[in-house]
């Protein structure tokens, strides 16, 4: 199973920027669907997470300001950020707990650096 992240790049204060996270291999079904961050000298958080009943939990740090959401016909997760500000600087990472043949691993992606200044 592999899972490839994109989206992230420079941004100003205020702006927006919008995450995608595909995954691909042998997959019977995906679980649940999160993002992490890492920022510089920081442990890596968790962001955002999403269900496969459709539940969604976030952070504080970002609630009203992100949204997650998961196409699970294309097996991808999004992250929409907006308002963003210099602190949501970090390496974004989306991670997956999927079920193949009866077991349930969790897997990670590559990670995407998103930077917010002016």
């Amino acid at each position: 199973v592999q899972l490839q992240a994109s989206g992230g790049g420079l941004v100003q204060p205020g702006g927006s920027l919008r995450l995608s996270c595909a995954a691909s291999g042998s997959i019977d079904r995906i679980l649940t669907m999160a993002w992490y961050r890492q920022g510089p000298g920081k442990q890596r958080e968790l962001v955002a997470v999403s269900s496969n009943t459709g539940t969604t939990n976030y952070a504080d740090s970002v609630k009203g300001r992100f949204t997650i959401s998961r196409d699970d016909v294309k097996r991808s997760v999004y992250l929409q950020m907006n308002s963003l500000k210099p602190d949501d600087t970090a390496v974004y990472y989306c991670n997956a707990l999927i079920r193949y043949l009866g077991s349930g691993n969790y897997y990670w992606g590559q990670g995407t650096q998103v930077t917010v200044s002016s």
